[in-house]
């Protein structure tokens, strides 16, 4: 049983190697465009309107609901984790007041992508 363990992550880290390796790179240019456009997103007030919850560096009149947008690399390791939250506080935690950005078609998959690009640079 524990050779058949053994053969079965083997095979499985050469796989998630090989399509690492294969897969493109996003070019630093790529990322500061995503990281810029999700910055705008949050702070749009008719689009993220982060501010209106979060502290967030470089914002103006920002919120105190929610708590401050600062390391979040560190607290949301996981990027699922962190798409989840965007996309529907609520399941995580029912008594969430923020909004279900994702579900209610605030912001597109592609949107939420940029501010998680901007809230991971931060």
């Amino acid at each position: 049983m524990k050779q058949r363990n053994r053969i079965v992550r083997f095979f499985l880290y050469t796989i998630m190697s090989a399509v690492l390796l294969s897969s493109p790179a996003i070019s630093a240019e790529q990322d500061n465009s995503s990281i810029a456009k999700g910055k705008e997103l949050a702070f749009e007030r008719k689009k993220g309107n982060c501010l209106a919850c979060h502290a967030i560096e470089g914002g103006d009149l920002a919120g105190t609901i929610g708590p401050p947008l600062i390391v979040m690399k560190s607290r949301y390791p996981d990027r699922e984790t962190m798409r989840a939250k965007i996309w529907d506080a609520t399941q995580s935690n029912p008594q969430s007041v923020m909004p279900p950005f994702g579900k209610n078609r605030i912001l597109s998959d592609e949107e939420i992508e940029h501010i998680i690009n901007f809230v991971y640079s931060l």
